[in-house]
């Protein structure tokens, strides 16, 4: 299940950073443009944009050469971007930030590929998944909500990125509670939180990064986060668990370059992550923001990726949401 595939990648964190702290016997060679691009493929503002942009500002005060921009390519729900990498030169100066969408996006038609379209460079931080509720909406816990979507199926209306992991974990829910949503699709999660603070939705996924603030001054509710225990940063939530739910769901995050890419490539960005993920101010921003850092190398990262692909896959199958061709 996914909770035991992140204690094991928690665990291989310290492991991992410790090898890395030793010295390197040669340095990786570096890409010969300027400046290479990490392409995040939502919009900026974004939670995924906040951490790869902590992440890159962290590397590039090394004095790494080449220096790292981040570039914000939104659509389709991070398929547009995400071709965009897929398809460039593999000369190690574009690469992407990855999470599980790339793997529920193929799993539920969206895209032709996944994850295996792309060489791992390293998975970096995890955040835990929330379910919130605008204040506007007509319930204010968990169970009022289950309670309305039995009485009345597809009354309670959810924003999603259709065929991502904030589609994917009220299918979850759907299947758990044996009740049915109704879907409204945004691009991202930047739109999709506008319009659940606007009231056109009654309820979405969301996260500590992008939720705190406004759980605090009231304008969404958090009805339940998807974590074994309670988030001390956001104590007055309850976890999914709790509510009856055994569900533990977040967003894991990577990095990746073109397929084909050289191995001394791979390596150079590869080296630069792992300092990045040892440094305390960064690790420190990371869990104040309400993620955590969650280092794997290539290797290790692509292990992740491939049993997380078998467990969507397999989950997808159960509650009717597989339909790649």
């Amino acid at each position: 299940m996914f909770k035991a595939r992140l204690k094991a990648a928690a665990a291989a964190t310290a492991a991992s950073l410790t090898l890395l702290a030793a010295p390197i016997s040669a340095q990786a060679a570096a890409p010969s443009c300027s400046t290479a691009q990490l392409i995040v493929p939502w919009g900026a503002g974004g939670d995924t944009d906040i951490v790869f942009r902590q992440y890159v500002d962290t590397i590039n005060k090394s004095g790494i050469k080449p220096q790292l921009q981040v570039v914000n390519v939104g659509g389709q729900g991070g398929i547009r971007g995400a071709t965009q990498v897929k398809d460039a030169k593999p000369d190690g100066c574009m690469m992407i930030a990855l999470h599980e969408s790339v793997i529920t996006s193929y799993l539920t038609g969206r895209a032709d590929f996944t994850h295996d379209a792309f060489e791992p460079v390293s998975l970096v931080s995890y955040t835990p998944s929330i379910i919130a509720s605008s204040s506007k909406a007509p319930f204010k816990d968990l169970k009022s909500m289950i309670e309305m979507s039995k009485k009345d199926p597809r009354s309670v209306t959810v924003g999603v990125t259709l065929g991502s992991t904030s589609h994917f974990i009220f299918l979850l829910i759907e299947d758990a509670a044996d009740i049915q949503l109704r879907y409204v699709s945004y691009d991202g999660t930047r739109e999709r939180n506008t319009a659940l603070l606007a009231g056109n939705v009654m309820m979405g996924e969301s996260n500590v990064l992008s939720a705190k603030q406004y759980i605090a001054e009231g304008s969404l509710i958090g009805l339940g986060i998807a974590m074994p225990e309670r988030d001390p940063i956001v104590p007055e939530i309850p976890t999914l668990k709790e509510e009856g739910y055994n569900i533990e769901y977040g967003l894991a995050r990577g990095v990746a370059l073109p397929k084909g890419t050289p191995a001394e490539y791979i390596k150079f960005w590869e080296d630069a992550f792992a300092k990045a993920a040892k440094d305390p101010a960064l690790v420190k921003s990371i869990e104040t923001v309400g993620s955590m850092v969650l280092y794997k190398d290539a290797a290790g990262y692509k292990a992740f990726l491939e049993e997380g692909y078998k467990e969507h896959e397999r989950l997808a199958i159960k509650i009717g949401m597989f339909k790649k061709q």
